[in-house]
């Protein structure tokens, strides 16, 4: 391969390589391999030190199947009742019913004090379109 490779320079150190599409297309995919790879090993960094959780497959597929609010979703999965999210987050039960039924937002302030009871993110409560 180092055959094919034509160097370009420029006052007299090299500038530019040249290389064939197919050569340029094997290092391209290694460059997508190895961002890959970085990228899985900071998530499992992320997962063994305890800033990131590994959840269960049926809960992903409730989170993206949008059978259910998110809200609920995490709540459940968080084994908590409505009325322990209500008193955790300082909010009313009926308040989180009105949110999980779709009848409610919730406001941004209200949900961030969700979020922070149920420990996710707060774009993790968030309805997708």
């Amino acid at each position: 391969m180092n055959t094919q490779i034509q160097i370009i320079e420029k006052n007299g150190k090299p500038e530019y390589a040249v290389v064939p599409i197919d050569a340029y297309r094997k290092l391209l995919a290694l460059a997508e391999d190895a961002e890959d790879i970085r990228a899985a090993d900071q998530e499992m960094r992320e997962i063994m030190s305890g800033e990131d959780e590994v959840i269960p497959a049926e809960v992903a597929r409730h989170l993206l199947s949008g059978e259910s609010h998110p809200l609920r979703v995490w709540r459940e999965y968080r084994n908590v009742t409505q009325q322990g999210l209500a008193d955790k987050a300082g909010i009313g039960k009926s308040y989180i019913s009105q949110i999980e039924a779709g009848k409610k937002s919730g406001s941004v302030s209200v949900l961030t004090r969700i979020a922070v009871a149920l420990d996710v993110d707060l774009d993790n409560l968030v309805c997708n379109p």
